[in-house]
C-alpha cells in the first residue's frame, strides 16, 4: 500500500473478529514498530504481546485493581475491566523505558514509543488488519504496570487492539491541516 494512501485511509477499527492472527503477521507489526525514529538510538519501547489466556490473566489483574480502588462494588461491575482485553485476539501493550543516560529525555522516549505505535497501526492497516490504540486508566494503573514488570513511574504508551475487521467502514472525513498551521517565513 502506498504510504500516503495508508496514512489517509487508516482509522481506528474497534470491532474485530475473534479469529487468531498468525504470529508472522504480529511479528511484521512489531518489526514496523521497531523502525520508529528515536533519539540516541535507545529504542525505548517494550512490546508485550497478549494473546489467548494472557488477555484473561491481565483482565483479572485489572478487575482486582478496579475492585481495590472502588470497594463495595457488586461483582458484575468487575466484568467490564475483566473483559476489556477480550475485544481483540491480539493486544500489543507498548511500555516505555525510563532514560538511563542524562542526554536522553523522558518525553523523547515517550514520543518514540508513540511513533512505534503509529507504525504498528499503519502496518496493520496495510496488512488488512483492524487496529485501535487505547490508553485510559489502565495505561496508568500500578498493578497493570507490575504485570509487565514495569516500574510504577514507567509509562505505558498504549494498548493496541489488533484483529481482522468485523465491519467495513470507510475512513472518516478528517479536517484539513490548515487551521492547525502557522507558516513562519521571516
Amino acid at each position: 500500500m502506498e504510504v500516503f494512501k495508508a496514512i489517509h485511509s487508516r482509522h481506528s477499527i474497534g470491532k474485530v473478529k475473534p479469529d487468531p492472527v498468525p504470529r508472522e503477521l504480529i511479528e511484521r507489526l512489531l518489526d514496523a514498530g521497531n523502525q520508529a525514529p528515536n533519539h540516541y538510538k535507545v529504542r525505548p519501547w517494550r512490546f508485550f504481546v497478549l494473546t489467548g489466556d494472557a488477555r484473561q490473566r491481565l483482565g483479572e489483574v485489572m478487575a482486582d485493581s478496579f475492585a481495590e480502588r472502588n470497594p463495595g462494588l457488586p461483582p458484575e461491575a468487575l466484568n467490564k475491566p475483566r473483559e476489556t482485553l477480550l475485544r481483540a485476539p491480539v493486544v500489543i501493550v507498548v511500555g516505555v523505558d525510563k532514560p538511563t543516560e542524562s542526554k536522553v529525555l523522558e518525553p523523547e522516549n515517550l514520543s518514540a514509543a508513540s511513533a512505534a505505535i503509529e507504525n504498528i497501526l499503519l502496518a496493520a492497516h496495510a496488512l488488512g488488519l483492524g487496529a485501535k490504540w487505547r490508553t485510559g486508566e489502565w495505561a496508568r494503573d500500578a498493578k497493570v504496570k507490575q504485570f509487565f514488570g514495569l516500574a510504577e513511574d514507567q509509562h505505558i504508551a498504549g494498548f493496541v487492539y489488533v484483529g481482522y475487521p468485523d465491519v467495513d467502514t470507510p475512513a472518516p472525513e478528517r479536517p484539513s491541516f490548515e487551521d492547525r498551521t502557522v507558516w513562519i517565513d521571516r
